[in-house]
């Protein structure tokens, strides 16, 4: 029984190759054919179009995903390298701030070097700045030997003000823009004098100029550090910058003039400073009696205002020579 199976089968397999290979030899023969041939390339011809489109669609789609991918991966160069220029620009803010602060301290350490008196560098902490108060506090005080009174100074030896207030680790610098301050200045050409007092909005004004005298804008106006007989002298050294004349107000029918001045160094950004230990100035002490220079026989008095006369309690030191070329 199994026998007739296996030969039906193998039977049936003979039959389907030779089916398969007569079909073959017939497409082959039919395939060489002219007509076939023909229809072929027409087919060929007509369809060209519809393969040109097909290849162009797929073109453009793989250039939609490649293009995506581009963007894509620009989006994220483009983010590195802003976050990269940040990084940069801050380094570079930091290393300008770092080179400025170097320039102030390096100018400053020259100052002190040269300077006539002993002093005491400090750094800005604190700033007020309104109409009725121009001070900064400095991060010196007491415990470094500064007292009320004190001369401060910034670079390029600038008057920056005077200590008005002190604590051990801290002091107030009220500034000479301050509505209460007056220095005695005098232009450096001809040495006209006249009192610097301070305004609203940080600028100076040179009052009280003798009118003869002739004052002209882009001159420098330095302390006059006058000094009279009896120990009297101004709270403030001889030839420290105050500022640069920029405008001056004449009348004819006057006899003092008044000088605009932009100070020497910007006040509202000074961040060190020194302050000057142990210049002694007209200003009254403890056991100090403002007097009347006027009856004293002593010479005249401290002009403008800038300190009245006193009767000195201890014998001040020697002026030394003045400060700045």
């Amino acid at each position: 029984m199994s026998t007739m199976f296996a030969t039906r089968a193998a039977r049936r397999r003979a039959v389907a190759f030779t089916a398969l290979v007569s079909t073959s030899l017939i497409l082959m023969a039919v395939s060489s054919s002219p007509i076939i041939t023909e229809f072929q390339n027409a087919m060929a011809f007509a369809l060209r179009p519809v393969q040109g489109a097909l290849h162009d669609v797929a073109d453009s789609v793989s250039g939609a995903f490649t293009a995506i991918g581009d963007i894509n991966r620009l989006h994220t160069d483009n983010a590195a390298l802003r976050r990269e220029n940040e990084r940069l620009t801050a380094d570079n803010l930091r290393a300008q701030a770092l080179e400025q602060e170097n320039e102030q301290l390096s100018t400053l350490l020259q100052l002190k070097s040269s300077f006539s008196y002993q002093t005491a560098a400090a750094v800005v902490i604190a700033r007020e700045s309104s109409e009725l108060r121009r001070t900064v506090t400095v991060s010196k005080g007491s415990d470094d030997g500064i007292a009320k009174g004190d001369v401060v100074i910034a670079e390029g030896g600038a008057l920056v003000g005077r200590v008005t207030d002190v604590g051990p680790n801290f002091a107030i610098v009220t500034l000479i823009s301050d509505r209460t301050s007056t220095v005695v200045g005098q232009t450096e050409t001809n040495a006209a004098i006249g009192d610097v007092v301070g305004q609203l909005g940080g600028a100076l004004i040179m009052q009280n100029i003798d009118s003869t005298e002739t004052v002209q804008p882009g001159e420098q106006v330095l302390t006059a550090g006058i000094q009279l007989p009896g120990g009297i002298r101004s709270p403030f050294p001889k030839g420290l910058l105050i500022g640069e004349v920029t405008d001056v107000k004449r009348e004819a029918s006057s006899v003092v003039q008044t000088a605009y001045l932009q100070p020497t160094t910007d006040l509202d950004k000074v961040s060190y400073v020194l302050v000057v230990l142990d210049y002694v100035g007209g200003l009254p002490g403890a056991v100090d009696t403002p007097i009347d220079c006027s009856h004293t026989g002593q010479g005249g008095s401290l002009p403008g205002g800038e300190n009245p006369c006193i009767q000195p309690g201890g014998s001040p030191r020697p002026t030394p020579t003045p400060l700045l070329p």
